[in-house]
């Protein structure tokens, strides 16, 4: 996630009757009872058509249109109201404050904020299509489900590698270390929209070969090493609009980020590449939950199986990223197919929440205001 896939926040309302002409907005849902915080949202899906509005509460690609337009014109007497944010710990500030969706996004490694908003209702797995269809690795990996229940249905995942110019870089690039060498500071950039990425990849580029268990002493060491090397470093980028700007204009030649972010920067005309550095990429989880506010389950419980179904993790693999249905992985094309594949992040060290995150978020704080 690193910064996933955000972009700027913005609220916008998507009716689908817009997509389809003579085709109007319905009333309420006809769901009346709310679950109560902490209850699993069960119940048979039903078949009448779905309609009222539907709330969601996501990073901003999950709601473009090439992946939620299918949803909309399937469901064309469903009003579904989007707002996006930068990070999950920026989603729950919200949800303090009453903002009340019906379907959240969740990255794994900062699911905490929104679990302690008490933002996350247990899903009732049996009432989605494709659930079992999803790969077992990550369907079945440590923090989707908890002592509450299963929290987030996983959609997609992304490895956090480098991300490098190739006129400057022509043989390549295979370090973190790289990202610290004397001879390009001033033209390097660290993906900063969030406090993990930075700090775990320091901390890799220093020798830590397992950056999310470290001691609090090590995270002042690596905050310490962040500071002592402040000027090597360009921009923290805030979004992936941003780092494809840094690199467009020429301002840097090396970051690190993901693949999908390297492709969609190349295929603007930029001439970068992207690389798995030795020491191990970094991975990350997202995925959709519900909320214990809920007001439209049904549409809620339809929306997790769109995104889940072949088509739409398909799409997913298209952009980059690895899908988590393993029926997808045919119908990616044949230039991302392989990187698409569950497998391609065997071996990844896996983005998790620290134990003393609160101390990675001020040592990230520290670093930003330096």
């Amino acid at each position: 996630m690193g910064s996933r896939r955000h972009g700027a926040a913005l609220v916008i309302a998507v009716a689908a009757a817009l997509l389809l002409a003579g085709c109007g907005g319905a009333g309420p849902s006809a769901i009346a009872d709310r679950a109560a915080a902490g209850a699993v949202h069960s119940g048979g899906p039903t078949s009448a058509a779905l309609s009222g509005t539907l709330r969601t509460f996501t990073y901003l690609d999950t709601v473009k249109d090439k992946l939620l337009g299918p949803f909309l014109a399937a469901n064309p007497a469903l009003q579904v109201d989007t707002a996006t944010f930068d990070s999950d710990d920026e989603a729950a500030a919200k949800i303090k404050a009453g903002f009340q969706p019906d379907v959240i996004e969740v990255c794994l490694d900062e699911a905490g904020a929104l679990l302690d908003a008490g933002a996350l209702a247990p899903i009732d797995t049996s009432r989605l299509k494709y659930w079992g269809d999803l790969d077992p690795t990550f369907r079945d990996a440590q923090g989707i489900t908890v002592d509450s229940g299963t929290i987030m249905v996983p959609l997609e995942a992304g490895a956090q590698g480098l991300i490098y110019d190739k006129q400057t870089f022509p043989d390549g690039v295979d370090s973190f270390r790289a990202l610290f060498d004397a001879r390009y500071a001033g033209r390097v950039a660290l993906d900063g929209g969030y406090w993990l990425t930075p700090l775990a990849i320091t901390a890799l580029a220093h020798g830590n070969p397992a950056p999310m268990t470290m001691t609090d002493e090590q995270v002042t060491a690596t905050k310490d090493l962040l500071l002592a090397n402040r000027s090597q470093f360009r921009s923290f980028a805030r979004s992936d609009a941003d780092m494809a700007n840094l690199f467009g204009s020429g301002e840097v030649v090396l970051s690190d980020g993901n693949r999908a972010v390297a492709e969609s920067i190349a295929a603007d005309g930029t001439d970068v590449g992207w690389a798995a550095p030795e020491e191990g990429v970094l991975s990350w989880v997202c995925g959709l939950g519900i909320s214990p506010d809920a007001q439209n389950l049904d549409a809620a419980y339809a929306m997790l199986d769109h995104y889940m179904s072949p088509k739409t993790q398909a799409m997913f693999g298209n952009l980059g990223y690895v899908v988590m249905n393993r029926d997808a992985v045919p119908l990616v094309n044949a230039a991302h197919r392989a990187s698409a594949d569950p497998a391609a992040l065997s071996g990844a060290i896996a983005e998790t929440q620290p134990a003393n995150s609160k101390l990675w978020r001020q040592a990230w704080q520290e670093v930003k205001a330096r």
